[in-house]
């Protein structure tokens, strides 16, 4: 990721590799189940709007295996069967800390959290869905175009 991806503006990436390196690793969690990565990943991106990070969650999701209609559903993850209450609880974490606000994030959605995650697993969802966050307002504020990505799995790079 030395280069970046094209954006109007300038790749972030490649202007500021330090800063770049640091929130890669702040978003690597090894140990979060790879498929609430990405719905908490894409959750976030679509509640942002960031055309660039909704692109490349969606690829890494098909890569780690994610079918279609969970992926065109993730809008309407309330409504639809196809998410079990683990999942459920990561993207109702996710949004109540995408779209936080002064009251912070409600008692039942914590409690709902800690209910499906341990404390190491909880740290680690809130810390993917931070970098997340910082991700989407960078790729937005440097406009990084869509349909430049390609998954590390699906190049045989390994996640």
């Amino acid at each position: 990721m030395a280069e970046g991806y094209p954006a109007e503006r300038f790749s972030i990436a490649a202007v500021a590799p330090k800063q770049t390196a640091a929130l890669i690793r702040f978003g690597h969690h090894p140990d979060l189940d790879p498929q609430v990565h990405e719905l908490v990943a894409l959750r976030a991106s679509q509640l942002n709007g960031c055309a660039f990070c909704i692109d490349m969650h969606w690829l890494d999701a098909k890569a780690h295996g994610e079918n279609d209609a969970r992926l065109y559903g993730l809008d309407a993850w309330r409504e639809s069967p196809l998410y079990h209450e683990r999942e459920r609880a990561a993207l109702a974490l996710c949004e109540a800390v995408t779209q936080i606000d002064r009251e912070g994030v409600p008692d039942e959605v914590w409690v709902e959290a800690r209910e499906h995650y341990d404390e190491d697993e909880l740290a680690q969802l809130l810390c993917a869905i931070a970098a997340t966050n910082t991700w989407n307002r960078l790729q937005i504020a440097t406009r990084a175009l869509p349909g430049n990505y390609t998954p590390a799995t699906a190049v045989g790079a390994g996640s």
